[in-house]
């Protein structure tokens, strides 16, 4: 059995994801601290990750060493920033019924 992790980011505070979401999941992969890491960008986040370099840089280095990304679809659509994610490598689809799916498995799930 593994074990989950999947970090749900939804303000678009720049220090909590530098600082908590960001720095939490790459020690988590990196570390080995759980078997699978998944970042999910929902709501707010999405814009101040489109628009924000450093973000986007720590997000590829995430990408790099294992950690799946994800985008809520109606978010960057909102926000028009939904073919900078694919870009990105971000898997971006409509969130509810994945999410659904988390909870209902017994993944863990931090929320920022």
């Amino acid at each position: 059995m593994t074990n989950k992790l999947h970090i749900l980011w939804t303000n678009d505070n720049k220090e909590a994801f530098l600082e908590m979401a960001g720095l939490y999941a790459y020690n988590s992969k990196n570390n080995a601290w759980w078997d699978e890491v998944n970042l999910i960008v929902w709501g707010p986040s999405a814009k101040l990750a489109a628009e924000d370099t450093q973000i986007q840089t720590e997000l590829l280095e995430m990408k790099s060493i294992g950690i799946t990304l994800e985008a809520c679809r109606n978010c960057t659509e909102n926000y028009g920033v939904t073919e900078r994610f694919e870009k990105l490598g971000f898997r971006v689809d409509y969130m509810g019924k994945d999410f659904t799916k988390y909870l209902k498995a017994g993944d863990t799930v931090l929320t920022i």
